[in-house]
């Protein structure tokens, strides 16, 4: 009998007599011992061929079986010929199977479905138990050349002392416009995962053998912009998927080793994001700078009838207006405390004003009131945007003294913001003529059980008469769907599409970042600018 290793290299299996029993057919199974590619002897219907091969248990193993003539079923059988699995039924091949092998050599039994036929079994691969280990591979040089010296015997100390000097995420090239990033945790004992990856998702560190090095490698373009935290021994907690998902905000925090955290000023790590900026990450306009004079803000506690609520909105005015300027413009943004903490959107009018890159912006920060009534408020909703058309928009006409047509009002926000911000401007063209959607969720559909047609708003928008409004759409590469659903990124994409088609005035940018106020502070403040030319 041939030995094991030659078994391994994968081959066809040969059918051999015994005790001159007719070959493969009826009488005891045929030990294949050859490596010789070889056929049954034409079957009769209803005949079978017993092929016989030599394995242990929990090997692996990879066949086809196909037919040079007829048709057949193929089954894995026991020892006394009773069938344990159907491997192929009626088939004239080739048919793939894989199997684990469940006892001391493996038997195959291939009945014949019509006379004559023919039948060929190859076995492609077959890998003992102890061989079933993948092969380590490293994206990153870096730590591949970690794995090589732990493999060895070495420790990580030296690796750990040039990474706190230099910061993470590891940054390697990797070709024209692309580069490698390893994102890093020291000394977790169970699991460590990353919020904010690069892939949009919610991403497991590896553990580097036992050590105390745990990795997640990404190829991404040199443009990359992002935010992100590290969530060491996230619990795994029973309940749903949603409540063990959600559990990464109980240990989630800034990077130790990164150093851009922000804001610098927070209270601890778990209230701070670690940045990262990659070389040709776009310069984002009005971040640098001071300029001479700050706008003024003032607070404006407006009161709805058709939502039932009140809250009060903030009222930014440039240092330098006049009032009833022809080239004033109206901006309102959702999400208005982010907008002013996170973004600092006053800093940023502020600047881009006073070098003249922008006409002068009355801009209103319009909050969520909580998360709840942000979910309710923001998509497709037209009692909202009523609200913001008939109730807000007056109120702040008469706050600072005149009208702004609508062909320079602005609506924007971002995420569910900037999906309110498309919705809105539609509904009321006459008040608001212009719409910034950054990374808007244009995935929504008013009924969450929808089978149907899941990008509700483009529907509408092709299926109803043009209206005044001009555009302007943001989306992270890193901003893509799941398997059977389409992302921010697809979604703005097909958006982009059908407004360019029913003929509105439309600007696109797509950014290398994820959901993320690190990029939309950048995009807001191209989309003024690209909307106030």
């Amino acid at each position: 009998m041939v030995g094991r290793a030659r078994l391994m290299a994968g081959f066809c299996l040969t059918i051999a007599a015994i005790s001159g029993a007719p070959v493969g057919v009826h009488g005891e199974p045929i030990r294949l011992e050859r490596t010789e590619p070889a056929a049954s002897p034409a079957l009769a219907a209803g005949e079978a061929a017993w092929f016989e091969r030599p394995a242990a248990i929990g090997d692996y193993l990879r066949g086809t079986a196909r037919a040079a003539a007829g048709r057949f079923d193929l089954d894995l059988v026991a020892a006394d010929g009773v069938p344990i699995r159907r491997l192929a039924t009626d088939t004239a091949g080739p048919a793939e199977f894989h199997l684990v092998a469940e006892s001391e050599g493996l038997r195959f039994k291939a009945t014949a479905r019509q006379p004559g036929t023919v039948v060929d079994l190859v076995i492609g691969r077959q890998v003992p138990r102890s061989g079933q280990v993948a092969s380590s591979t490293y994206l990153s040089p870096r730590i591949a050349a970690l794995a090589a010296h732990v493999a060895a015997g070495g420790d990580t100390g030296e690796f750990w002392t040039e990474v706190t000097r230099q910061g993470t995420p590891l940054v390697e090239p990797a070709g024209a416009g692309r580069a490698i990033v390893t994102f890093l945790a020291r000394g977790a004992e169970r699991n460590v995962r990353l919020f904010g990856a690069p892939s949009g998702d919610h991403e497991e560190l590896a553990r580097l053998g036992t050590s105390d090095t745990w990795f997640r490698s990404f190829d991404v373009p040199t443009s990359t912009r992002l935010a992100y935290q590290l969530a060491a021994d996230v619990p795994d907690l029973p309940g749903s998927a949603r409540e063990r998902r959600v559990a990464i905000l109980a240990t989630a925090k800034a990077d130790p080793f990164n150093h851009h955290p922000s804001p610098t000023d927070a209270p601890d790590a778990f209230s701070q994001e670690s940045l990262l900026e990659l070389a040709d990450a776009p310069r984002q306009r009005g971040q640098d700078g001071v300029a001479p004079d700050a706008g003024e803000l003032s607070r404006l506690r407006v009161s709805s009838a058709r939502l039932g609520n009140e809250r009060e909105v903030t009222l930014y005015r440039p240092a330098s207006l006049a009032a009833g300027a022809a080239d004033t413009r109206l901006l309102f943004v959702f999400d208005g405390e982010a907008y002013l903490s996170r973004v600092d959107t006053p800093a940023i009018l502020d600047r881009l004003i006073a070098r003249g890159e922008l006409p002068p912006v009355i801009a209103v920060f319009v909050p969520a009131l909580d998360r709840e009534t942000r979910t309710r408020e923001l998509p497709g909703n037209d009692a909202f945007a009523d609200f913001m058309a008939l109730e807000l928009l007056p109120l702040v006409q008469r706050e600072i003294g005149f009208a702004i047509p609508a062909e320079r009002t602005i609506l924007a926000g971002s995420s569910y913001g900037g999906l309110a911000a498309a919705t809105v401007a539609l509904r009321h063209p006459e008040a608001f003529g212009n719409a910034i959607c950054l990374s808007g969720s244009f995935w929504w559909h008013p009924d969450p059980g929808s089978d149907g047609r899941a990008e509700y708003l483009a529907g509408e928008i092709a299926s109803s008469p043009r209206r005044d409004v001009r555009f302007f759409l943001t989306a992270g590469l890193f901003e893509t769907g799941r398997i059977g659903s389409a992302g921010i990124l697809e979604t703005s994409r097909h958006l982009r599409d059908v407004l360019t088609a029913k003929d509105y005035h439309v600007g696109y940018r797509e950014y290398a970042g994820g959901h993320d106020y690190l990029i939309w502070r950048g995009a807001l403040a191209d989309a003024l600018l690209a909307l106030t030319r």
